[in-house]
């Protein structure tokens, strides 16, 4: 379903959609079936809030139990039936000012006459220590960008989900050894992906462990660590980070948009930020009922809050109204 970067980056979209969870998911159906070209920039299946549910079962008019990452696979693929196309990247930076909406990620540079934030709510607040300080110095977010520095070296990477995972994998192309810190006892991943970890002869898979600390001066010497026999150093000379925390992942906006005191993104009646064009949906938002079926909710109104806007109406309003 994913579309290459080179050719998205090619064109300037109707609708440009940073996030595929439920919010986004549906705005892109609701975009594309209005025939709006529709391009969902997002970081990998299952990296959202929604893929940690094993079960949801009050769906409506979804009457068996589903996997909320099977849900929204759904609802992206019927998006993406209707024309939405989708590429794989993780957005570092935003231009907002102008008529042309613009987003920076580590695989291109996308554009859209209006753009949807449906990021979610899985940011972290401190970074670690050491963290920042050592940013490419051997510190990452990017395994595919800055693998191919680490060949022969032991690497480690901090996280539970899909994306830590996948980029763990990746790193075995380069690095001798790749040790993967899950903060919990069990992978946050589907059963075979777990597998491959446990059998990749080049993996080591370090469970129920706290990353306390990234160590080093100019350069990454090992990660502070903290699991069930206590505090220990693991020397690496790279540490690739996809922890998770609870805060809305707005920090590639910059202060171009208004948020409240707690960093949640203000919207009105038809989702539509401080800025005009720009729309966000779901749990970036606040008093928001962290709910599957709300998110999606937010991504029909955010649609038609688009339409408008795309239409020229000097002001935008809800049906209701």
């Amino acid at each position: 379903m994913n579309l290459d970067p080179e050719a998205a980056m090619q064109d300037v979209y109707d609708v440009l959609i940073i996030g595929a969870g439920p919010g986004g998911a549906t705005a892109a159906l609701y975009t594309a079936r209005a025939g709006l070209k529709t391009l969902v920039v997002h970081r990998g299946a299952g990296t959202g809030a929604y893929a940690l549910a094993e079960r949801i079962a009050n769906y409506p008019g979804v009457p068996e139990e589903v996997p909320g990452d099977v849900l929204v696979a759904r609802m992206n693929e019927q998006a993406a039936s209707f024309g939405a196309q989708y590429v794989q990247d993780a957005i570092g930076m935003v231009d907002l000012q102008g008529d042309i909406k613009s987003a920076s990620g580590n695989q291109g540079y996308y554009r859209g006459r209006t753009l949807i934030i449906a990021t979610g709510a899985m940011g972290r607040g401190e970074p670690l220590p050491g963290e920042e300080q050592l940013v490419g110095r051997g510190v990452s977010y990017c395994a595919t960008c800055d693998g191919a520095f680490f060949r022969d070296q032991e690497v480690a990477v901090a996280g539970n989900n899909n994306e830590a995972v996948e980029e763990a994998l990746f790193l075995t192309r380069f690095a001798s050894r790749v040790h993967l810190l899950s903060p919990t006892k069990d992978l946050l991943v589907p059963a075979e992906l777990v597998e491959e970890v446990l059998h990749h002869e080049k993996m080591v898979l370090h469970r129920a462990t706290r990353t306390l600390a990234i160590l080093g001066n100019d350069e990454v010497t090992g990660v502070q660590l903290r699991d069930g026999d206590g505090e220990r150093l693991l020397p690496v000379s790279g540490v690739f980070v996809f922890l998770q925390g609870r805060l809305p992942i707005t920090g590639f906006l910059g202060d171009q948009i208004q948020r409240s005191e707690g960093g949640c993104l203000e919207v009105d009646d038809m989702m539509q930020t401080s800025v005009a064009g720009v729309f966000a949906v779901g749990d970036v938002l606040c008093n928001h009922l962290k709910q599957v079926v709300v998110a999606a909710a937010d991504g029909a109104v955010a649609a038609r809050g688009v339409e408008r806007h795309l239409s020229g109406r000097s002001q935008i309003r809800p049906d209701w109204h």
